[in-house]
């Protein structure tokens, strides 16, 4: 019996970090086919509500639809992670934009 139960919990997957690229994103766009979802990432210098400039993509990451869904699932387990921590998020930039009002003489 002991046996069984070792074998039904998952192994540790070793991970080598010693070439990875960090970049940052702020845009991503996700495309595909049947077989695989295309992920683009890159960055959007635009302040909301300015006129549009192209934006420059950076990274593309394929995956597999199981990648994908497990990915999907992390991500979203970590956004309600921050958000229990820090409060929601709002994803509409003209939501999270202050306006001032302009001063009266």
């Amino acid at each position: 019996m002991p046996e069984e139960t070792q074998s039904a919990q998952p192994m540790p997957v070793p991970v080598d970090e010693s070439h990875i690229l960090a970049t940052y994103a702020n845009f991503c766009r996700v495309t595909g086919t049947p077989e695989e979802l295309i992920v683009d990432f890159g960055l959007n210098k635009q302040v909301g509500g300015t006129s549009p400039e192209t934006i420059q993509l950076t990274q593309r990451i394929i995956v597999n639809f199981f990648t994908a869904k497990r990915l999907a699932y992390a991500l979203q387990m970590a956004v309600v992670r921050h958000e229990q921590a820090f409060g929601p998020l709002e994803t509409d930039v003209q939501k999270r934009v202050v306006h001032q009002q302009s001063a009266k003489a």
